[in-house]
């Protein structure tokens, strides 16, 4: 068998007629933070669920450090497991949480007190061993949970949407604080999500689901620049799409018309997948990621397109502040809303503007329609 700490082979699932998982492979290595991300319903949360033993697949084969636990009820499983409402135990304090599992795994008092202390300075809550969690912060009880499943010494640490019920500036946080302690800790972690920026932000590798299939497994860096699907491209971050015609193919290039008169140059690399194969009067989505854009003032620019880059005259529809950068819609030709992230515009610009956006032609990604 694999070296992985955990690896699925072929697994699937029923619930009634509704297929959940279809033909699930994967390896999980030691040490490392995957996360399972993909939208409500795509079975994360059911792969998660077959490897803590809480459903059995219907196929397929499941093995944790090389042993096979089709079977094996969770609590042989040697798991720790952060849910996203937390589960502590409301009658009793943060100390008496942390002791009920390693009372049911018969440590002795010696080690208790040593591993909760340790638990606790991991955690960050050294002091609040008597509080109870009625009198904690959300973001303090959800340490507490995480703290509870460190302090077992798991095989696996499965977190099931942990964040979730977080303000946004908790959020922020406690990730940075999870990807520390698990590094820290070193143990194997399984992290489920539907938040795209929490899985790039905290993952060393992540699995991107839809539809109870594995779409791509890579690094963040990977599943972000070179998506293997378009369901990938279009759920890993924002996109402008258009839509368009192949008027010109050969092994390199595929020229692109968009609308009467505006033709798109790109090469074979852009395209998405496996599919690169593109024919004349084969219909099409072209993508570009909104930080891929660049905008200027349309003082001495021009229209066009050439081998390495689209330039067009765009006018300013919306324009927003975030803080540490501009969110701008404009219009292109009058009929394609365009969206651009960047840090800074000109004082000059406002709604109605005139100016030229411009973006390189290898930033676009192209797929059949």
């Amino acid at each position: 068998m694999t070296t992985s700490d955990v690896t699925i082979r072929g697994v699937s699932k029923k619930f009634g007629t509704n297929v959940v998982l279809q033909n699930i492979n994967l390896d999980i290595k030691h040490g490392e933070l995957l996360t399972l991300l993909g939208p409500s319903g795509c079975g994360k949360t059911t792969t998660l669920n077959a490897i803590a033993g809480f459903l059995d697949p219907d196929e397929g084969e499941l093995y944790i450090k090389g042993k096979k636990v089709n079977g094996v009820p969770p609590y042989k499983r040697d798991l720790g497991m952060v849910f996203q409402t937390y589960s502590l135990f409301p009658h009793m304090t943060v100390h008496e949480n942390l002791v009920f599992g390693l009372k049911l795994r018969k440590i002795k008092k010696g080690e208790l007190d040593s591993r909760i202390s340790r638990a606790l300075a991991l955690v960050k809550l050294t002091g609040l061993e008597k509080r109870y969690p009625r009198e904690l912060s959300g973001g303090q009880r959800q340490r507490v949970a995480i703290a509870r499943a460190l302090v077992v010494e798991p095989e696996l640490l499965l977190l099931d949407e942990p964040l979730s019920n977080l303000d946004a500036k908790l959020r922020h946080e406690l990730r940075a604080e999870i990807k520390r302690l698990q590094k820290e800790v070193g143990v194997t972690t399984i992290f489920v999500t539907h938040d795209q920026e929490e899985a790039l932000s905290m993952s060393d590798r992540i699995v991107v689901m839809n539809q109870g299939k594995i779409e791509q497994i890579g690094t963040p860096t990977d599943i972000y620049q070179n998506p293997q699907s378009e369901f990938v491209f279009q759920f890993i971050g924002k996109s402008n799409r258009f839509e368009g015609v192949v008027i010109e193919a050969d092994a390199d290039h595929t020229d692109v018309e968009i609308t009467e008169g505006w033709v798109v140059k790109t090469k074979k690399q852009n395209a998405i997948g496996n599919d690169r194969a593109f024919h004349v009067g084969d219909a099409v989505n072209l993508y570009i990621r909104p930080e891929a854009i660049s905008i200027m003032s349309d003082d001495h620019g021009h229209s066009g397109a050439d081998s390495e880059h689209v330039r067009q005259k765009a006018v300013i529809k919306q324009m927003n502040y975030l803080g540490s950068q501009w969110e701008i819609e404009v219009s292109v030709k009058g009929q394609y809303n365009v969206q651009i992230v960047g840090p800074t515009i000109e004082n000059s610009w406002q709604v109605g503007t005139e100016v030229l956006v411009e973006w390189k032609t290898s930033d676009i990604r192209l797929t059949k329609r």
